[in-house]
């Protein structure tokens, strides 16, 4: 199989974990070869986020030209963009090189539940971003943003989903994660729902997961599998980091990227 080429399109982690970094390790474990576009330097670790610097919007413009310039990308996966002006460019340059598949994961909400969006932009992903997405990824407080409405169980949940997807979004998946008793994330292909039923780990490697998530969708729907069988496999992939997680930090460290590689190459 030809290895296919993943664009990440987030802000950076210096401890690894999550955003552009956590993004790259996932493309590599799922045989893909990663290239990132940042939009924002975070200063961040296992215990949180210092402070961070957005990347102006030329030169975002300026990555994303140097990258379709020069190399096939067969997927893109959007992570955090916070500036109205950073998501406009690139909606446009989306618009300009037609990648054949878009994820996104509407950084919007902390695990704090704290807004990491001024309302502008908030209002700016909707009209921008949603109606690009091939598949969409938000954890429930971000659903509830998107669609304006609380979520209390899983009929909440699928309520969300259509709501979201009417914005234009192909494929929607909201998250269950800790509000969720079995961590079911449902998913609304634009047809009908599937449930993909987890459970809870008590594990302190959780940084990333939702980076690492919606990176291992667009690997496999790159890779060739169907919406369904990508969103199972790549929820199988972040339960297996989560489990065999190496204790890294003194807050809630990143998922093990590559323990099935490490297993198959008899380094564990």
């Amino acid at each position: 199989m030809v290895m296919k080429h993943l664009l990440s399109i987030a802000g950076t982690d210096p401890s690894g974990g999550a955003g552009a970094q956590a993004d790259l390790k996932t493309f590599c474990a799922h045989g893909c070869y990663g290239m990132n576009v940042i939009t924002a330097v975070v200063a961040q670790n296992t215990q949180g986020v210092i402070d961070y610097m957005d990347i102006t919007p030329d030169l975002i413009a300026e990555q994303l030209e140097a990258v379709f310039e020069d190399i096939a990308v067969d997927a893109v996966k959007i992570g955090m963009v916070s500036v109205p002006e950073t998501i406009r460019v690139i909606g446009e340059k989306l618009k300009q090189y037609k990648p054949p598949i878009i994820v996104v994961d509407p950084v919007m909400v902390a695990t704090s539940g704290h807004r990491l969006l001024a309302p502008e932009s908030e209002q700016v992903l909707k009209t921008v971003l949603v109606p690009l997405a091939d598949v969409l990824t938000p954890n429930i407080p971000e659903a509830e943003v998107l669609a304006g409405k609380k979520i209390y169980d899983f009929s909440d949940m699928e309520a969300a989903c259509r709501a979201i997807a009417a914005m234009g979004a192909k494929a929607v998946l909201v998250k269950g994660g800790h509000r969720v008793s079995d961590a079911t994330d449902i998913l609304f292909d634009g047809n009908g729902f599937h449930y993909f039923k987890g459970q809870h780990i008590e594990s302190m490697s959780t940084h990333g997961t939702g980076c690492s998530l919606s990176s291992a969708i667009a690997s496999n729907l790159a890779n060739g599998m169907e919406l369904e069988t990508a969103v199972g496999k790549a929820k199988a992939f972040v339960f297996e980091g989560i489990k065999h997680a190496e204790p890294i930090g003194k807050g809630h460290g990143p998922i093990h990227h590559f323990y099935e590689m490490y297993k198959k190459a008899g380094l564990l």
